[in-house]
């Protein structure tokens, strides 16, 4: 049998290596995160507990293989951004893309990468990540149950010890003395509380960590003395008092970190793999229908106040038909007012047991359908974290083509944007799930669901070389629709080829002048424009740009002047907006529907007053600085 040559280009290699070589510190760097992140939610449990390396190590290392799953998707996400985003910066993108390779053709490589770590995410989380699963939880547990470190405070009542309570005054940090010390002891009960009083003491763990050594010196032991008056003759005895000048407390203290068994966590959804999800979903299944089965008859049963018997062969139609033959009030009509009274309470206080009932069987069900809509979640996730490595490379690398930056700057800020809103929608989803409020698949594949859409669309739009992330385009776009516009630069040059004709410009300035005069009684500031004209008629606005457009030529061509007052007063000159004055649309039909859709005419009709009375405004004003342009040629005698 022969095998298909696999011939694998030198462009190909390049492209694989230099995303795998991002994608390994990626992978790190998102998994130290989001063991951090895990950590800072148990990190309660840790303060105090005195653990050791090894134990620190087995957390973070299980916390590790259990993490994979959800690193993986945003690994790929971030390293697919900067490689693109390198091959952007540094040309390299644009010379593939000259040398006739598509975008996609460059991608495909790294899709059949992607689709590898997609493979190995799955096989983590359906057989490691379990495992990993049970044994870190089980660390966890062991690491709840561990005692923690006795560390009393100064001047406040310490009460982590069951059974004791203490106060000590002062310590010493040197010897470890402590002064002023005070003793709860409540271990026999509140009523043979005891109370002791020393000058100083010490506080001492045995070898084995099970026991605590309390030596105390010069004090006075108060206790109270039940067991003693139960014995004596004498009833009136209060209580006992003990002085010693040295005394020591052994006291039970469970110290040290011991492995706990964990086995009963694997019954947990996470603990579990695709089969075992599999057939625990049976199980649960069948299990809740028949506790919703027995309630349901149960209920049937008590909604009377009579007791009826059924037999096992009765079905549940058999049962209504003979609850519904009672006449309950024919019955309680041939009742004597206080049976009434007595029926009645009976009545209440029967209501109010079954709403108690009611109200835990309610609890009940809730818990174990959300148990099983857990391991349904669970089960669509090993599916969809493997998918979103994918969803996420087809987010990332049209995103580093398009952004063509680099490094750890834009990517990082787009990365934890996607991923931010990749996990609103992951956890509405799940938490909408579990409750029982959405579909189960709806839940697990809402975050997919939002997220390829915009894979497919930035691919799109980058192997059309989309200026979607393009600053300048937005800028351009939001100055023409709220009429902002640029300042004039026109600077003085150091090296001027050509002069500028000083006669033609005056003359052409003195047809400007006057042209805006006349313009300037078409468009007035204090008119509101024609309806009709700023929707339909296209002819209207041709002139006015027109003369905007040969004040920009002149302009141009009076910018070779080598005077600065001429610059100064080109400078003046506004930036008109005259292509603004058109109608909304190109198409006819558009600005028929915009002003059958009332508000969005109004917007528009407002928006073209406004235009209008800015182009009045810049008449004017362009009108007095031509005048004094010229002026300024007179006296400079350029002319």
């Amino acid at each position: 049998m022969k095998f298909p040559n696999l011939h694998i280009k030198k462009l190909d290699l390049f492209i694989i290596k230099s995303f795998l070589m991002l994608f390994v510190a990626t992978f790190f760097i998102c998994t130290f995160i989001l063991i951090m992140q895990f950590l800072w939610r148990w990190v309660d449990e840790f303060v105090g507990k005195g653990l050791d390396l090894w134990v620190m190590a087995q957390f973070f290392y299980l916390g590790s293989l259990t993490m994979v799953g959800q690193a993986l998707p945003l690994a790929i996400l971030l390293a697919a951004l900067m490689t693109f985003g390198n091959f952007g910066e540094r040309l390299e993108l644009l010379s593939m893309k000259a040398a006739g390779i598509p975008l996609l053709r460059i991608m495909a490589p790294l899709v059949v990468v992607c689709t590898i770590l997609g493979g190995i995410s799955f096989v983590f989380q359906n057989e490691i990540g379990p495992k990993a699963q049970v044994k870190l939880y089980t660390v966890l547990y062991s690491i709840r149950q561990t005692s923690p470190e006795v560390e009393i405070p100064e001047g406040v009542f310490y009460d982590k010890i069951e059974g004791y309570n203490l106060f000590v005054k002062e310590k010493d940090k040197e010897s470890g003395m402590l002064r002023r010390v005070m003793i709860y002891d409540m271990t026999q009960g509140f009523e043979n509380a005891s109370i002791i009083v020393s000058d100083s003491g010490k506080i001492e763990t045995t070898a084995d960590q099970q026991h605590l050594l309390l030596k105390l010196y010069n004090g006075e032991r108060f206790a109270n003395a039940t067991e003693l008056k139960e014995n004596s003759k004498n009833r009136n005895i209060p209580y006992t008092r003990e002085t010693f000048r040295e005394k020591i407390i052994v006291i039970d203290f469970g110290g040290g970190f011991d492995m706990k068994d964990g086995s009963f966590l694997k019954k947990q959804a996470a603990s579990k793999n695709m089969k075992e999800l599999v057939h625990s979903i049976d199980s649960l299944t069948h299990y809740n229908d028949s506790i919703g089965r027995n309630n349901y008859k149960a209920a049937l049963r008590n909604a009377y106040t009579q007791r009826m018997e059924f037999t096992k062969e009765d079905s549940i139609e058999q049962e209504k038909e003979q609850i519904f033959a009672l006449n309950s009030d024919s019955v309680y009509d041939n009742l004597s007012k206080t049976s009434k009274l007595r029926v009645k309470r009976a009545a209440l206080d029967k209501v109010e047991q079954l709403m108690t009932d009611y109200e835990i069987k309610k609890n009940i069900m809730r818990s174990l359908d959300k148990d099983l809509n857990k391991h349904r979640i669970t089960w669509w996730e090993k599916i969809t974290l493997s998918l979103a490595c994918l969803v996420f490379f087809f987010i990332g690398a049209p995103l580093g083509a398009i952004v063509k930056k680099g490094g750890l700057g834009y990517p990082v800020l787009i990365s934890v944007a996607i991923f931010i809103l990749y996990y609103i929608f992951n956890t509405s989803g799940y938490k909408m799930a579990r409750e029982g409020e959405w579909y189960v698949w709806f839940g697990s594949w809402i975050s997919t669901m939002v997220l390829a859409p915009l894979g497919i669309i930035f691919t799109y739009q980058s192997n059309k070389d989309s200026t979607i992330f393009n600053m300048d385009a937005y800028k351009t776009f939001f100055r023409k629709i709220f009429g902002l516009r640029e300042s004039r630069n026109v600077t003085l040059k150091e090296v001027i080829i050509e002069d500028p004709d000083y006669a033609k410009a005056y003359n052409t300035l003195e047809g400007i002048a006057e042209e805006s005069k006349k313009y300037s009684s078409q468009y007035r500031s204090n008119r509101l424009p024609n309806p009709v004209k700023v929707f339909f008629s296209e002819e209207e606005t041709l002139p006015i740009e027109e003369f905007s457009d040969r004040l920009e030529i002149l302009i141009e061509e009076m910018g070779n002047s080598k005077n600065r007052k001429v610059i100064q007063l080109l400078n003046e000159y506004p930036v008109m907006m005259a292509g603004e004055l058109r109608s909304p649309f190109k198409r006819r039909w558009l600005n028929i529907m915009s002003i059958i859709i009332f508000p969005i005419g109004i917007i528009f009709y407002l928006r073209a007053a406004k235009f209008n009375n800015q182009i009045s405004r810049d008449l004017k004003k362009i009108r007095n600085n031509s005048r004094a342009l010229m002026e300024r040629m007179k006296k400079e005698k350029l002319i």
